[in-house]
């Protein structure tokens, strides 16, 4: 039936969900390299981009709530890392900081991106043209899942 609204291959959910396997089984092997996954580069790149950031800026960044990112957090201290250390204006704070292996790390991981476009067989532009609309869709859903 042509005009069936339950056809897997015309769910925009199922085109992103499986785009997002496949980009995770790209992404594992690279990041298996850096003792990472991929929740935790997440936090390593918002670090790289500014250290010092609190728990919950990086939560508000990544979407993800602090019961979620707090754990990940924790294995990324026992790998040295990071630090977490608690604000000395507002003990109810926790500040993320790099160390220097964290630091370190951002120059092995300097190559992921391009292999990643490389693998897409997309060039920049139209990499930055979908993640816009991925970018404006997900505000959408966002805003209408509320």
């Amino acid at each position: 039936m042509a005009d069936d609204p339950l056809k897997l291959d015309t769910f925009i959910c199922f085109a992103l969900y499986s785009a997002n396997h496949a980009m995770n089984r790209l992404y594992k092997p690279m990041l298996d390299a850096l003792n990472l996954t991929y929740p935790q580069y997440l936090v390593m790149v918002t670090l790289w981009e500014e250290d010092g950031q609190t728990v919950g800026g990086i939560g508000e960044k990544l979407f993800l709530e602090s019961s979620t990112l707090t754990p990940l957090l924790k294995r990324l201290e026992a790998a040295g890392f990071i630090q977490r250390i608690r604000s000395k204006e507002d003990e109810r704070q926790v500040l993320i900081h790099l160390t220097s292996e964290g630091v370190a790390l951002k120059k092995k991981a300097a190559s992921i991106p391009a292999c990643i476009l490389d693998a897409s067989d997309h060039t920049v532009e139209e990499l930055t043209r979908l993640k816009a609309e991925i970018t404006t869709l997900r505000a959408a859903l966002s805003k209408n899942a509320a």
